[in-house]
C-alpha cells in the first residue's frame, strides 16, 4: 500500500453530482490525499448545462480538460457505473496522466457497445419510452430512490435522501453513443470494487464484462448496494485508500 500523498478523480454515475461523493472525499481528505469530485456536464451544480447534444464525448472531454487543465499526473481515476465508462474514456486520451482506473460496481464495456445496451434491448426500449414521454424525448428522470432501497440491509434515510438532492435527469445521449476506444488504456492497471456482484458474475456476464476478466486487474469485495458512496462510504474510502499508484 502507497503511503504517499495520492491525487483522486471521483466520477460519479447515472443522475449523480459530485456531492454524492462528499463523504468519500472528506474521508480520503482527511488521510491527507488531495480529491476532485466531478460534476459532469448537465449533472449536479452543472446541471444547467445539460442540452439534448450532451453525450459521452461530452464527459469524457470534461475530465480530460480536468486533467489537463489542472496538470494532474499519477491519479487514481475511479468511476462509478456509468461514470466507468467515462473514466475509461479518459483515461484512452491521456493515459500519460493516469496511475490506476478504479471500477466501483462497473466496468469497462467493450468497444461499439452504448449503457443503454448493457441491460438488453428490452430495457432500452423501456427507458428509450420514457425519455420520450416524460423526458422531453432528450432527458431520463431519476429512479424512485425509495423505492429500490427498500428492505436493502445498511441503506438509510439519510442515503436515500442525498441521492435525492443529488438527482438531475441524465441526458439520454450519454446513454446511446457507443463506447470508441483507442485500447491506451489497456495499459493501465485497474480495480474492481465490486458491491452488488461478485466475481463470478462478473465471468458469467462475459462478454459484457470482457474486459474485466482480461489485463493488469484486482479486486476487492464490498458487499452492499449498487451505490456504496452513500451506503457504505467509510469502507468505500478504505478501499480508495489502499489501492497501489
Amino acid at each position: 500500500m502507497s503511503t504517499d500523498t495520492t491525487t483522486y478523480v471521483l466520477v460519479p454515475g447515472f443522475w449523480l453530482g459530485a456531492s454524492v461523493w462528499r463523504p468519500v472525499a472528506d474521508a480520503l481528505r482527511e488521510r491527507g490525499h488531495t480529491v476532485h469530485a466531478v460534476d459532469l456536464p448537465g449533472m449536479g451544480e452543472r446541471a444547467h448545462l445539460a442540452t439534448p447534444e450532451t453525450d459521452l464525448t461530452t464527459h469524457v472531454e470534461d475530465v480530460v480538460t480536468l486533467l489537463e487543465e489542472r496538470d494532474l499526473h499519477d491519479v487514481v481515476l475511479v468511476g462509478h457505473s456509468y461514470g466507468a465508462l467515462v473514466t475509461t474514456g479518459a483515461a484512452d486520451r491521456v493515459p500519460e496522466r493516469v496511475s490506476r482506473l478504479v471500477y466501483v460496481d462497473a466496468g469497462p464495456l467493450p468497444q461499439g457497445m452504448a449503457q443503454a445496451d448493457f441491460e438488453g434491448p428490452e430495457a432500452r426500449a423501456a427507458n428509450t419510452e420514457l425519455v420520450r414521454t416524460h423526458g422531453e424525448g432528450w432527458k431520463l428522470a431519476p429512479p424512485p430512490w425509495t423505492v429500490l432501497a427498500d428492505g436493502v440491509d445498511g441503506v438509510d434515510e439519510a442515503a436515500v435522501a442525498a441521492l435525492v438532492a443529488d438527482s438531475r435527469p441524465q441526458p439520454w445521449r450519454t446513454a446511446t453513443e457507443p463506447v470508441a476506444l483507442t485500447g491506451a488504456w489497456e495499459r493501465l492497471p485497474r480495480t474492481g470494487v465490486l458491491c452488488s456482484f461478485g466475481l463470478e458474475q462478473v465471468r458469467q456476464l462475459a462478454p459484457v464484462f470482457a474486459l474485466m476478466v482480461d489485463g493488469d486487474w484486482s479486486y476487492v469485495e464490498l458487499p452492499t448496494w449498487h451505490w456504496p458512496m452513500v451506503s457504505r462510504p467509510a469502507e468505500l474510502a478504505e478501499v480508495l485508500a489502499s489501492v497501489e499508484r
